[in-house]
């Protein structure tokens, strides 16, 4: 059966109410405001509060602050990744970027959805579906990734997209829900 956390890392409905959960979701609002009270000329606590907060973190790695997240020890980011203000990772469950990907001003990651009946809903259980995120991808200001996507490589996310279904390597994608707009293999 396994714990209410082991739930939430295999996708399987949980009570995200239990000490354990509620302890590591305030583990990581804590971090997170210490991160986003430093400044731009102290990077080396920068670099050591995102250490402490994700699971792992490549060199040349930057998050503007303000950040938010649930956990933290679920996010994964490559070498040279860079995080504008105001984004936001739900990560129940993991989040995996790429080496030299981007994310806008107000990127919104979510791993975390719920029940679509509602008596499920109500009761409190939620559940969480791993986002992935390629090499070299760009995501526009104000994009939203939700739960279950990828990301490919090479892919470029406009600003405003939502993104519900995987985006394939080397494309474009724009609007609500996000569709392909322009295939950037063609254009070589």
């Amino acid at each position: 059966m396994g714990s209410e956390k082991e739930k939430m890392l295999n996708g399987e409905l949980y009570d995200a109410d239990v000490p354990e959960l509620l302890a590591e979701r305030e583990r990581a609002r804590k971090l997170a405001r210490r991160y986003n009270r430093t400044t731009s000329d102290d990077a080396e606590t920068q670099r050591n509060l995102l250490e402490e907060l994700f699971g792992s973190l490549g060199d040349e790695c930057y998050v503007e602050p303000p950040f938010r997240c649930d956990y933290g020890y679920n996010i994964h980011v490559g070498e040279n990744f860079y995080a504008n203000f105001d984004c936001v990772m739900l990560d129940e469950c993991r989040v995996e970027v790429g080496r030299n990907c981007m994310l806008g001003p107000s990127v919104h990651i979510y791993t975390a959805t719920h029940p679509l009946d509602a008596d499920e809903r109500i009761s409190g259980q939620e559940y969480a579906n791993p986002v992935t995120v390629g090499e070299n991808v760009w995501i526009g200001g104000q994009a939203v990734l939700n739960p279950g996507v990828t990301v490919g490589d090479n892919a470029v996310v406009a600003s405003g997209a939502i993104v519900t279904e995987d985006v394939p390597e080397n494309v474009v994608v724009q609007g609500n829900p996000a569709t392909v707009v322009k295939d950037l293999e063609a254009d070589d």
